[in-house]
């Protein structure tokens, strides 16, 4: 248990009968009239749902045990993704769904932060951006410029993603792994 006056971004609340949030934002008012409070912006870990909530200061709210590994993606196992920790050498199988948009930046050897809680895999933070090499892509046209058009390219882990028209198949390029634009050359 802590109190709201311990909270700090990136801190994980249980809360509303057990449900994940993270603290997105916070500050603390101290209005020139009546009891200070805290007005937070909570981010639901399972849905990614963002809320806006308001604690009175002093209020105490369950602070949920979120580990952090870094651990390397093996392979693929059926639908389940294998994760190694780099510390203890275990294996972990994570399901599709608790991977989520990860999956499409994903490839064998990578390093990645798994997020646990009493057991359950939450979700796979990947690092913002990674270099992945173009698969396929139309050629460019006569007169492409540099600036201007985009055309769609799919990447070796199977995702579509838009790039310039100056790229070609077979091109490494840094992807951001958050909204899936294309950042440049790698």
């Amino acid at each position: 248990m802590a109190t709201t006056n311990d909270l700090k971004n990136g801190l994980v609340l249980k809360l509303d009968g057990g449900e994940l949030w993270t603290v997105v934002e916070f500050q603390h008012v101290k209005p020139g009239k009546g009891g200070a409070f805290v007005r937070t912006k909570l981010k639901n870990v399972m849905s990614g749902k963002v809320v806006d909530k308001t604690f009175n200061a002093g209020v105490k709210v369950e602070v949920a045990n979120v580990d952090k590994r870094e651990m390397q993606f093996s392979y693929m196992d059926g639908d389940d993704f294998v994760f190694m920790d780099t510390e203890t050498y275990d294996m972990l199988h994570v399901s599709r769904t608790a991977v989520g948009d990860a999956a499409n930046y994903l490839l064998e050897n990578m390093l990645a932060t798994v997020a646990i809680n009493e057991g359950n895999v939450l979700y796979i933070d990947l690092p913002a951006a990674v270099e992945l090499i173009i698969a396929e892509t139309e050629p460019g046209l006569q007169g492409d410029r540099s600036t201007g058009g985009t055309k769609p390219a799919k990447l070796e882990t199977g995702a579509e993603i838009k790039v310039p028209l100056f790229i070609t198949t077979g091109e490494k390029v840094k992807v951001d792994t958050r909204t899936g634009d294309y950042l440049g050359r790698a």
